[in-house]
């Protein structure tokens, strides 16, 4: 491979095989790297057979094969080659020795040099492209310096004392080639976030014996040295052993010191630590761990012995997650990269017309000479290297950027969508509020002495909503129900199967006001407490025994603290903001004044669903709308949604279906996130803008002999640096 062009259509080619769930290809190394979907076979011959058709060769390597770069031979003959030209650059324009029989037979035989050795590369990849019936940037490379090449030596041969042009030949391969190792250089950057995400996890790690092998241990110990030095190897060796990080299974366990990384997801089982999250959640302030607490690969325990108990590891973790969406969305296609592409896959055949074309018009005009130099010069700066890394230059920086950011985006075509976002949906539960909701109030109707609790605790119990959850917290008293059902985004329900409490058997229903009045549920006897509750912000369930009330229970979720400065960001940012939330009318207007919502862009008592629906109808009336959510319930919404985009601790459903995943605790992100992605559009357009502009001037100017080939080749190695540059730029970006 010779660029970042040549890496991007080995990872399609590559992605383009069954089983395969991304392809991470570095161009520094000149390796891949190949992630397969759980459960399916390892197809690397398929691999194989698709990366030849694509125009490239390549085997299999080991998984343990180092990663250091393996360009040590390739970064020898671009110093070769620079040498070559600056000798013979010196030889012409310092001591004018162009016209010397010595000097141009030495000339001959450096540029040739160049031309075996140094353009091997742009000649191999010129021949595959070709025997597949394709061409690209090493077809017009190739072509170029060879039409220089070979002129001079028809010149040279002849002996007809015409000027020949072995350095600009020599020139030609050796400054393309010092563009193109600046430009993996400089384009490695980008992936910085990525190398850092996979240096987080160590190599190995301290695990703790069981205590069948401690005691064995320790009975040899007793038998084969003093007591002293027996009971210091028990509770050193004895107890900790220190093995690769990939024998470790689950439920083994393993102790942290102060400044060690976690090796593989777990829990706390024992101590309290601070543990620094930054790299995987972008969060500065340390998280508390204590008895229970979940641990993640590649986070640093920062001033307390812990032990943990392992509960991933391998591709399960979380940061083999988060690592796998950064590669894909490094390595995705946005939909404006087609427009790129397209003209790629046209222009190399156009530009050799177009060479052609200006080589016979001064053919006949000034002779053979002019022709082959101008024919020369237009081959070299029209290379459509530019137009292809406009978009996936951008595309890779942005994606990292993001992930320092604790933003993870599935891939370019949502980077995509989300700059062309004009409204934002908030759920409330979980999005707008903390997602830890507490009973705070409760009422009785007809059955007393907290009978009402015990029921709608023991219906709450089973379930894992958030409000359930809250519920099952005010009696801890078990009750005998059968046929227990959970209407999702409604409520639960159960049958009562004997007299209790002084009710008869019924079926039972526990949810939202709305859905318990399709049974008929009478609720004006709560109309004050209703009212009351509502008002306060709070979320009402109701507890019914067919269609009688028993109880209602006032639940209140706080606020995030930054909820409104959120959404004032947003709205000075021209999104039009709206809550839609399953609660009633009065807590979700409550909700909406506190952060700043307009209420006429409130709409609640809205099922799943139905917020599917009503993102359909804003979708109708052309806006292009965004929804954040959290939970199981709004997997619907946000697969609808232009763009879907789940909080931290989001539902592995609502994962799934969501574009954007904020890994911070806050919804903070949400306005960062938007505004990284209208910047990232911003700068491929900008991209794409460059690479058409330097083509459409470029090709007239060296058509007309106003540009020499050797200015055309340092021009098509600045024109790249330029579109990676600009999208480099992305790695700085602030939210203003």
């Amino acid at each position: 491979m010779t660029c970042n062009n040549c890496a991007r259509h080995v990872t399609e080619a590559i992605q383009g095989i069954a089983g395969v769930q991304s392809a991470s290809v570095s161009l520094q190394n000149s390796s891949a790297a190949v992630r397969w979907n759980s459960g399916e076979d390892k197809n690397v011959p398929a691999i194989l057979t698709a990366i030849s058709k694509a125009g490239f060769n390549a085997k299999e390597i080991s998984a343990n094969a180092s990663d250091e770069p393996r360009q040590s031979r390739w970064q020898w003959n671009l110093m070769l080659g620079l040498a070559v030209t600056a000798a013979l650059m010196i030889g012409e324009w310092i001591f004018h020795l162009m016209m010397a029989d010595w000097f141009r037979w030495f000339s001959f035989f450096l540029a040739a040099i160049v031309q075996v050795f140094c353009g091997a590369q742009f000649y191999r990849g010129a021949w595959r492209q070709l025997k597949i019936g394709s061409s690209n940037m090493d077809t017009l490379v190739a072509l170029g310096s060879t039409t220089a090449f070979s002129f001079s030596c028809w010149v040279l041969f002849r002996g007809t004392g015409e000027h020949i042009y072995f350095m600009e030949a020599a020139a030609i391969i050796s400054l393309i080639s010092a563009g193109h190792w600046v430009e993996a250089r400089v384009s490695d950057k980008a992936s910085g976030a990525l190398k850092s995400l996979l240096n987080l996890a160590p190599q190995t790690t301290r695990r703790i014996q069981n205590s069948e092998v401690r005691s064995q241990k320790s009975e040899f110990d007793l038998r084969t040295a003093s007591f002293a030095n027996s009971a210091l190897r028990a509770s050193h060796s004895a107890i900790e052993e220190e093995v690769p990080v990939s024998e470790l299974k689950i439920n083994d366990r393993i102790a942290l010191r102060p400044g060690d990384r976690v090796p593989v997801d777990g829990a706390v089982l024992e101590g309290e630590s601070a543990v620094d999250e930054a790299m995987l959640t972008g969060e500065s302030i340390p998280a508390d761990k204590k008895n229970g607490s979940e641990l993640f690969a590649g986070t640093v325990n920062l001033n307390g012995r812990l032990i943990m108990r392992v509960t991933a590891t391998g591709e399960a973790t979380a940061l083999a997650h988060i690592i796998a969406a950064v590669q894909r969305a490094q390595t995705s296609r946005a939909d404006i990269q087609r427009l790129g592409d397209r003209i790629s896959n046209v222009f190399v055949p156009i530009i050799i017309g177009i060479a052609l074309a200006a080589g016979i018009f001064w053919a006949i005009h000034s002779g053979a000479e002019k022709a082959f130099v101008i024919a020369a010069g237009v081959l070299i700066v029209a290379c459509p290297c530019a137009m292809g890394l406009a978009t996936p230059a951008a595309i890779m920086a942005s994606a990292n950027a993001a992930a320092r950011r604790g933003i993870l985006i599935r891939d370019g075509v949502a980077l995509e969508k989300a700059g062309k976002i004009t409204a934002v949906i908030f759920d409330k539960t979980g999005t707008l509020t903390i997602g830890k909701p507490e009973v705070a109030a409760q009422h009785e109707f007809r059955i007393q002495n907290s009978e009402a609790g015990i029921l709608a605790a023991a219906l709450a119990r089973n379930s894992t909503h958030p409000m359930s959850q809250a519920i099952a917290k005010v009696s801890a008293e078990k009750t005998e129900l059968t046929d227990w059902k959970e209407v999702r985004g409604s409520g639960v329900s159960a049958i009562l199967p004997s007299s209790t409490f002084n009710l008869q058997p019924s079926t039972l229903r526990l949810g939202s006001l709305t859905w318990l009045r399709e049974y008929d549920v009478d609720l004006h006897v709560g109309e004050n407490f209703i009212a009351d509750w509502s008002t306060q912000g709070a979320t009402l369930v109701g507890l019914a025994s067919e269609s009688e009330l028993l109880g209602l229970f006032a639940v209140r979720d706080a606020l995030k603290t930054n909820a409104k400065s959120v959404v004032a960001q947003l709205q000075s940012q021209g999104f039009k903001t709206y809550l839609l939330t399953g609660d009633n009318a009065l807590t979700a207007t409550s909700i909406a004044q506190q952060v700043g919502i307009a209420t006429e862009n409130v709409f609640a008592e809205v099922r799943p669903e139905q917020k599917a629906e009503f993102i359909k109808k804003l979708q109708a009336s052309g806006e292009r709308v965004a929804f954040v959510g959290d939970g199981i319930n709004d997997a619907p919404a946000l697969t609808q949604a232009n763009l879907g985009i789940a909080v931290s601790r989001a539902s592995d459903v609502a994962r799934e279906a969501a574009d954007i995943i904020l890994l911070k605790s806050e919804i903070e992100a949400v306005p960062e996130a938007l505004g990284l992605a209208r910047a990232t559009l911003r700068t491929i357009k900008q991209n794409l803008f460059w690479a058409f502009f330097y083509n459409a001037l470029g090709v007239p100017l060296a058509a007309c002999g106003i540009i020499s080939p050797i200015f055309c080749a340092a021009a098509m190695g600045f024109s790249d640096l330029i579109v990676i540059g600009n999208a480099l730029r992305l790695l700085r970006w602030r939210q203003k």
